[in-house]
């Protein structure tokens, strides 16, 4: 295995999409040192989305010792190929269905993935059920490990940007179904984990950045594009991938009896206004804006995730010159935006 990432060693390109996860999986010493600690295999359940190949494939570079499961529908088969080329054991599962959940490995740690966000106005139900019946099958079959779930920045009602956000003793306050229902999963975990004494996490993630998509592709493609850019949401918290799942997987290491949150992201508040204007020197563009920006929106604070694992590896400078540099030479994208800009809760 390559060394661990650090900041010296970061490139100035990054030449394709095998080098790109090839980076993004590369996991810090700390991590490595953490999961070694941990006693049994780690299960990720939902690892067929745009982050969960990277998270496995990260995990399995950490902890080579252990088994990594990787459990997913797999109605791309190219993903399941990928992840048994790097050493992940793919299982196929709906985790719609209770009696196939129960039959999953058994591992004593559960990184959990699933959920659905993106046309939840288009199909409200559907979302409901693999945001709050799913954790309630995956809490119960997996009572006897440790749990790290995903969920979102967007459990928390508006905070004011002058204030830095919001920490985790906040209680949610969720606008339209998604967050609604993202709220619903943390409470399924929280129920569980106090029914059965479940150690776990719940990691309210931000907005991560690849090279493919999140909220700098955003900025940068309008920039690139000439489109007029919103600012009402004048501030996002980004942070590298790779930094987002190391601290995610990191995080059963710092499980709690029940389970509580953790906040993933930046250290910072990024400008949308800043980053347009260095994505313009990078296109000799002058970005165009539209509206007004907002004084709040969904901002929370990492300083506990700050306390855990230090600062993230890769500074917000080099995501920006990074995406530039991708999206100059026309390099692939996932074509989803992420709709940072929304503050109405419809997804």
């Amino acid at each position: 295995m390559k060394s661990p990432l650090k900041f010296g060693d970061l490139p100035d390109t990054i030449a394709d999409e095998d080098a790109l996860e090839e980076l993004m999986s590369r996991p810090p010493q700390w991590l490595c040192d953490k999961l070694g600690s941990l006693n049994g295999d780690i299960v990720v359940l939902g690892v067929g989305g745009k982050v969960g190949p990277t998270l496995a494939r990260m995990a399995k570079r950490a902890a080579p010792d252990k088994t990594v499961y990787g459990v997913a529908r797999f109605s791309d088969p190219d993903i399941r190929k990928r992840l048994d080329d790097w050493g992940v054991e793919t299982v196929a599962c709906d985790l719609l269905n209770a009696d196939a959940v129960e039959t999953l490995p058994k591992a004593a740690n559960v990184i959990y993935m699933a959920g659905k966000k993106f046309g939840t106005d288009e199909d409200r139900s559907f979302a409901w059920a693999m945001n709050t019946h799913v954790p309630a099958l995956v809490a119960k079959a997996y009572r006897n490990s440790r749990i790290v779930a995903f969920s979102t920045l967007c459990v928390y009602p508006f905070a004011p940007v002058a204030e830095g956000g919001f920490s985790e003793e906040v209680e949610p306050g969720p606008t339209g179904d998604y967050a609604t229902s993202c709220v619903g999963r943390e409470r399924m975990f929280s129920f569980f984990s106090r029914q059965f004494d479940t150690p776990g996490r719940l990691a309210r993630l931000n907005y991560a950045i690849d090279m493919r998509y999140g909220v700098l592709h955003d900025i940068a493609g309008w920039v690139k594009d000439g489109t007029p850019i919103p600012v009402g949401t004048g501030y996002a918290s980004v942070i590298w991938q790779g930094d987002a799942i190391a601290q995610i997987l990191g995080a059963l290491a710092h499980t709690t009896t029940p389970t509580t949150p953790l906040n993933v992201g930046g250290p910072e508040h990024m400008s949308v206004i800043m980053a347009a204007r260095a994505f313009g020197r990078h296109f000799g563009k002058e970005p165009v804006f539209e509206g007004e920006v907002q004084p709040d929106g969904w901002y929370n604070n990492t300083l506990e995730a700050q306390r855990l694992y230090g600062y993230p590896t890769v500074p917000l400078g080099v995501m920006i010159d990074w995406v530039a540099d991708w999206m100059q030479r026309d390099m692939p994208s996932h074509d989803k935006p992420t709709h940072y800009e929304e503050r109405a809760g419809s997804f």
